[in-house]
C-alpha cells in the first residue's frame, strides 16, 4: 500500500522478456517491500555513512524524460530484469510506468483506469514477464512486462463485490504465490480472493462474514502446523485474519490493534509467530498461531496499547529478535522492540525528520524516510539509536509516504511526478 490517509493518508529494447533465473531474481526487488514482503533488502557493501548532501543522484526521471512526470500518487517501485516500475495518475487517468533502471528513460506508460484525487497507493508487482497493479478503485491488471499490453483485467467492486473499510480506495499491492494472485476485494463472499495469475479467473473465494472491508495492507505467507496460510488486516471488526491458501477457508481473525478509520502496516511473520500494529491509537500486538484439531488459533502473546507503540503507516522491519519502525500516530519516531517479549531494547526517540517515517533495511543499516522528506540512516543496534547520516530531499517530492527502495547499490526514492535514483555503493 502506499498509502492512505490525507493526515492520517521499467526493456532490453526489442529482446524478448525471459523470467530471471531464481539466482538474480533474488538480488532484484519485484514487488511490495522486497522479496520476502518484509522491507529486508539483501545488498551489502553500501555506503556506511553519506556525504552531507546526501549520495550522487544518478538520474531524475522528469529531467531524463523531459518534463514527461511519472504522475502523482503513493506508490513505491519495483525494480525486477532492469526495470523501474510504478504508478501514478495524469489527470483523470490512471498509468502504469516502466522505465530504464540505468538511465531512468520510460519505456511504456499503460492506462489502466480513471485518475482519482492524489493517485494509487499500489505497488506493481513483478513476475517473470509479467506486471500486475491495481488502482484505487479497484481495477487489478495484468500487463506485459515488455510493452506494457493488458493480458487481462478485473474488478473488485464489479466482479467480485468488494469494498473497502473507509474512504482512501484499495492500496494494497497483489501477491503472486506461484499459479495464484492472491488480493484482497474485502467483500463478506470475497475476502480474500485466488485468482490464476495468467488468466485472472477465480480458484477460490474466502467468506468471511462482517469484514469491515478490505483494509490498507499487502497481504503476507505463513506456514503453521503444516497449514499454508494468508494473513492480512481487513476493517475493525476483523482486523487481522488468516486463511487456508489451499481452498481460502477461514481460520482465524483477532481484532484489538484493529482501529475503524484505516489499518495499513503490512503484518510481520516469524513461524508461528505473527505480529500486527495499527495507526489511530489502535496499538500492538504479537500472536501466536496454534494448530488445533479444526484449524489454527490466533493466541495474544501480548498487546501493547496505543500510547506505547502504535505504527501509523510506513511499516516496520525485523531483523534478527528485534523490529524497528516509527511509533507514533503521524509520527514516525524510531523505536527497537524485542518480538517475542513486546520489551523495548530502545524506547521511541525523537526522529531526525518530522511526521510519520517509510523504514527498509540494508546492510546494517535502517533507511528512515520522514514525510517531510529528511532521509535518515540508522544503525540497526539493538543497543541504541545511533543516526549515521542525514539529508534533504527536494520539496518538489511532495509529502514523502513513499516507501524507499535498496536494491543494485542503489536508493530509488518515489514522489509526486517523479522517480530519483541515488548510488549507494560504497566505492
Amino acid at each position: 500500500m502506499r498509502n492512505c490517509g490525507l493526515g492520517c493518508f521499467v526493456l532490453l529494447l526489442a529482446l524478448p522478456f525471459a523470467p530471471a533465473k531464481e539466482t538474480t531474481a533474488s538480488r532484484d526487488w519485484p514487488q511490495w517491500r522486497g522479496p520476502g514482503r518484509d522491507g529486508i533488502s539483501r545488498e551489502s557493501g553500501l555506503l556506511t555513512e553519506w556525504p552531507k548532501g546526501g549520495p550522487k543522484l544518478l538520474w531524475n526521471s522528469q529531467v531524463v524524460n523531459k518534463g514527461k512526470s511519472v504522475g502523482t500518487g503513493y506508490s513505491s517501485v519495483s525494480v525486477a530484469n532492469g526495470r523501474v516500475f510504478t504508478m501514478g495518475d495524469h489527470g483523470r487517468d490512471g498509468f502504469v510506468f516502466a522505465l530504464d533502471e540505468k538511465t531512468g528513460k520510460q519505456l511504456w506508460a499503460t492506462r489502466i483506469s480513471n485518475g482519482q484525487g492524489d493517485g494509487p497507493r499500489c505497488t506493481p508487482t513483478v513476475d517473470g514477464d509479467r506486471v500486475y497493479a491495481l488502482s484505487r478503485q479497484g481495477d487489478l491488471v495484468c500487463l506485459g512486462a515488455v510493452k506494457g499490453d493488458v493480458l487481462w483485467k478485473v474488478s473488485y467492486q464489479k466482479d467480485l463485490k468488494g469494498r473497502m473499510m473507509s474512504g482512501w480506495d484499495y492500496s494494497e499491492s497483489p501477491l503472486i504465490d506461484g499459479d495464484k494472485l492472491i488480493c484482497t476485494p474485502g467483500g463478506d463472499d470475497a475476502a480474500l480472493v485466488a485468482l490464476d495469475k495468467r488468466t485472472g479467473k477465480i480458484i477460490w473465494k474466502s467468506k468471511i462474514s462482517n469484514t469491515g472491508g478490505s483494509g490498507y495492507a499487502s497481504v503476507v505467507v505463513a506456514e503453521v502446523g503444516g497449514i499454508r496460510q494468508y494473513i492480512t488486516l481487513l476493517g475493525q471488526s476483523r482486523g487481522i485474519v488468516g486463511v487456508k491458501a489451499s481452498d481460502g477457508t477461514f481460520l482465524w481473525s483477532y481484532n484489538k490493534m484493529a482501529n475503524g478509520t484505516a489499518n495499513i502496516p503490512t503484518p510481520i511473520v516469524k513461524g508461528d509467530l505473527v505480529f500486527c500494529s495499527t495507526g489511530y491509537g489502535a496499538g500492538s500486538a504479537l500472536l501466536k498461531l496454534v494448530p488445533t484439531d479444526d484449524g489454527i488459533e490466533a493466541r495474544e502473546v501480548y498487546f501493547l496499547r496505543g500510547n506505547v507503540l502504535q505504527n501509523h503507516h510506513g511499516g516496520m522491519v525485523l531483523i534478527g529478535d528485534y523490529l524497528y519502525g516509527g511509533h507514533g500516530h503521524n509520527a514516525g519516531n524510531p523505536f527497537c522492540l524485542n518480538m517475542a517479549t513486546g520489551q523495548f531494547a530502545w524506547k521511541p526517540v525523537r526522529g531526525a525528520g518530522g511526521g510519520s517515517a517509510a523504514v527498509v533495511y540494508a546492510d546494517g543499516k535502517l533507511y528512515f524516510r520522514y514525510e517531510d522528506n529528511v532521509m535518515a540512516l540508522v544503525e540497526a543496534n539493538p543497543s541504541g539509536y545511533k543516526l549515521a547520516s542525514r539529508f534533504a530531499l527536494p520539496g518538489s517530492l511532495g509529502t514523502g509516504w513513499q516507501v524507499p527502495v535498496v536494491v543494485h547499490g542503489k536508493m530509488f526514492i518515489r514522489g509526486q511526478n517523479q522517480i530519483l535514483c541515488y548510488d549507494v555503493k560504497a566505492r
